[in-house]
């Protein structure tokens, strides 16, 4: 079974906290609210948020009321590139976006089944964004 990480999980889980929030009032977010909020490890989610800072996904407010913010509005970030900033390329098996990881990627036909179900999860991805996850949301909860 092809799984994500709890890196991957969890960092889409923190990204769309801060969509909700950055609907309402944009204001920053202490890692510790989404702590509590999402369930997760604050030691964790400190690991989670360097690479989504460092591929400008989120930004660190500094000082009183300081926190995180998203880098750009919900309907701007894509799944693709938060997957992408925690988990690397979007590829089933390595081969697909190494060839040289394998000796047999020239001439063999299970590749091109990994290749093709491969692209079709990117461009999943591609299409859906953290504006997409708050619709999804709001749907959820509605009937909860």
């Amino acid at each position: 079974m092809i799984r994500l990480s709890t890196k991957g999980r969890y960092g889409t889980r923190l990204m769309l906290n801060l969509a909700l929030h950055y609907n309402k009032e944009n204001k920053a977010v202490v890692l510790k609210n989404i702590s509590d909020e999402e369930e997760i490890s604050i030691r964790y989610l400190e690991q989670i948020i360097i690479p989504l800072k460092i591929n400008n996904l989120v930004k660190s407010i500094r000082g009183a009321g300081g926190g995180y913010i998203l880098a750009r509005p919900p309907e701007k970030i894509k799944l693709s590139e938060i997957l992408h900033a925690l988990e690397g390329a979007c590829c089933l098996v390595e081969c697909v976006d190494d060839e040289e990881h394998c000796l047999r990627t020239s001439f063999c036909a299970v590749r091109e089944v990994w290749k093709e179900a491969s692209m079709m999860l990117k461009i999943y991805f591609e299409n859906l964004t953290l504006q997409d996850l708050i619709k999804i949301s709001n749907k959820k909860n509605s009937y909860g």
